[in-house]
């Protein structure tokens, strides 16, 4: 794991940094998917990021440090991250893994949105294009083209919209802060949160831990421990557009090992859908001039 990152990293390596937090989140979804019919969302959630921070700790030598003028960004960011989990979670039981990856993977295009209508923030042409782009490679990617709606998919959709805004707000409070300590206080705000609904809707439910304990582990090394921390390093240096569109290649890597662990066979659909993606990645890499379109590679 990335204990802390070099003074500066370029543009690039920050996007292959979010890559890598793409391809660890997408081996975390299996877990997710077998944990949600069966454990309390709360708890589930609860547990991966309370382990998550925990697993952090000895990085920081046990001591937090969160400036007070960071404090409320770091606080909505572990906010987000409970809301965001929650419907995602939520919606699991519900839907199928294919339309909650696509639905999820809607937040390329709020990103962006977001940051035009709330921050005034103006994105070029081509991030346009990107995100339509990969919306359509994950329409083809998740669900071969063929969406059916579930119950679970309007909870799917608020939070994509939920996790467009983390993104934003982790791209905002990350600068000029450490990015471990920026994780592990929003992993604690998660987990205090998630704990104590779980503990007030569903007092009975923390036995089912007992059962699935792996699910929480695996998610709370991986997904949390690893996959939003170096999320958090990235973003000190990568835009929030470019860290909406790389982190969607989770959808990428989700059916790739599905692919290599549960025998799932890529269609001719999904395979496209997976070229548009990385199609997409790559057009909102490009800075282009008036002058000259043909140059040059953002780093």
């Amino acid at each position: 794991m990335i204990i802390k990152a070099p003074r500066q990293l370029s543009r690039v390596q920050a996007d292959l940094i979010l890559l890598l937090t793409a391809a660890v989140w997408g081996s975390g979804f299996i877990a997710q998917r077998i944990a949600a019919p069966n454990m309390n969302v709360f708890y589930f959630n609860g547990g991966r990021f309370l382990l998550g921070a925990l697993l952090l700790f000895p990085l920081i030598r046990f001591r937090l440090k969160i400036e007070k003028e960071k404090f409320v960004g770091v606080f909505l960011a572990g906010f987000l991250l409970f809301s965001a989990g929650a419907f995602q979670q939520a919606g699991l039981i519900t839907t199928t893994a294919g339309n909650a990856g696509f639905i999820t993977g809607l937040y390329v295009i709020f990103v962006p949105i977001f940051l035009w209508l709330i921050w005034r923030d103006k994105q070029k042409w081509n991030v346009w294009v990107a995100a339509i782009i990969a919306v359509f490679g994950m329409l083809l990617l998740s669900t071969g083209g063929e969406l059916k709606l579930a119950p679970g998919d309007k909870l799917e959709f608020v939070g994509a919209i939920l996790w467009a805004l983390h993104v934003i707000v982790v791209g905002r409070t990350v600068q000029g802060m450490n990015p471990l300590h920026f994780a592990i206080g929003q992993f604690l705000i998660c987990a205090v949160l998630n704990v104590g609904i779980g503990l007030i809707t569903d007092p009975q439910g923390i036995s089912q831990i007992s059962s699935l304990w792996w699910t929480i582990l695996y998610n709370g090394i991986a997904s949390v421990a690893i996959g939003f921390t170096l999320q958090g390093v990235a973003q000190k240096y990568a835009p929030p557009t470019d860290a909406a569109l790389i982190l969607s290649m989770e959808a990428v890597f989700a059916a790739l090992f599905g692919f290599l662990f549960l025998q799932e066979i890529f269609s001719t659909e999904q395979l496209i859908g997976g070229f548009l993606v990385l199609s997409a990645i790559f057009l909102a890499q490009f800075k282009f001039s008036p002058r000259k379109t043909s140059d040059s590679f953002q780093s």
